[in-house]
């Protein structure tokens, strides 16, 4: 089961504020434990939303809104994709991320083609599967 791991944005993450050299050791040193593990697929911090856009789709033509947005529930500073065995799998890794006081994340799974039934026919799956081989060979 592969999931998202949303780490949740602070008025800090915001405002620029950069982690300290102990805090990026310490999230270094468990990056690699997930990925001697196997678990690991990828994981980055983002920019502050000042450097981003929204883009609402209503109507004819989609609608963007540039950045910053209000510090909310709804805001990510970064992600991890992990690759575990099940939904107990991936809280025991991320109950161990070096995180202090305040901060928040949010695991996702990730949907499997298995997951779209019928819907998915043998053309949108072989699609998929060209694509992914594609984007993996760009890397």
């Amino acid at each position: 089961m592969r999931f998202m791991v949303m780490v949740k944005a602070t008025k800090d993450t915001e405002a620029g504020v950069m982690p300290s050299t102990e805090m990026l050791t310490a999230m270094g040193r468990f990056n690699e434990e997930m990925v001697k593990a196997g678990v690991m697929q990828a994981g980055e911090g983002l920019h502050p939303t000042s450097k981003g856009a929204r883009i609402k789709y209503s109507g004819a033509a989609p609608v963007v809104t540039e950045g910053p947005f209000p510090v909310n529930s709804d805001l990510v500073c970064g992600f991890w994709l992990i690759e575990v065995g099940s939904k107990d799998e991936a809280i025991q890794w991320m109950k161990r991320a070096p995180f202090d006081g305040g901060a928040e994340i949010e695991l996702r799974q990730i949907f499997s083609s298995e997951d779209f039934g019928e819907a998915l026919t043998p053309e949108l799956r072989a699609q998929e599967e060209r694509l992914r081989a594609q984007a993996a060979a760009k890397k």
